[in-house]
């Protein structure tokens, strides 16, 4: 389904603002804490994102790159996300970022013991509620983003 969106508004805008006003600017609020308020690395939360957006299948989210004091992830990345689990490029932080976002997504209820040891070696229970919080708003707002046709209507900064 596409969302109709008025000549000239921009369909982010208009969807998440006004079609919706109790709850869009709430729901907009949440999505930008997570990058206003990470305390994760720049590559682990990259890995998350991407692996939310691969899943999703959102076209805006793939094309995005979170970017920190001037860095971003370094091409190939996405790539490298992908193949979580044999990709060299990944350290276990950032592979296991990976991992929890396509179980997250896929596979919650597998969350096993061993999983959580393998997460809880590497991560804080603050990191990891934080981690959490974020892949839900990604896979929440991504997927809204891509069932109701906005990610096709958007347009990146600088890629118009």
């Amino acid at each position: 389904m596409n969302v109709d969106v008025p000549d000239g508004r921009n369909p982010i805008e208009y969807v998440w603002g006004e079609m919706v006003p109790g709850i869009g600017p709430a729901a907009a609020d949440f999505s930008l804490a997570v990058y206003a308020h990470t305390t994760l690395g720049l590559r682990e939360f990259e890995a998350a994102r991407l692996r939310i957006a691969q899943i999703n299948g959102c076209l805006f989210c793939l094309d995005w790159r979170t970017e920190r004091d001037g860095r971003r992830v370094e091409e190939g990345f996405a790539d490298a996300v992908t193949r979580w689990r044999t990709a060299d490029a990944l350290d276990a932080r950032t592979r296991l970022a990976a991992e929890y976002a396509e179980r997250y997504a896929l596979d919650h209820h597998g969350l096993d013991e061993e999983f959580w040891a393998r997460m809880t070696a590497h991560y804080s229970q603050a990191e990891i509620v934080e981690l959490t919080m974020s892949l839900g708003s990604w896979l929440a707002f991504g997927r809204l983003n891509r069932v109701l046709g906005l990610d096709a209507m958007c347009v990146l900064p600088g890629h118009g």
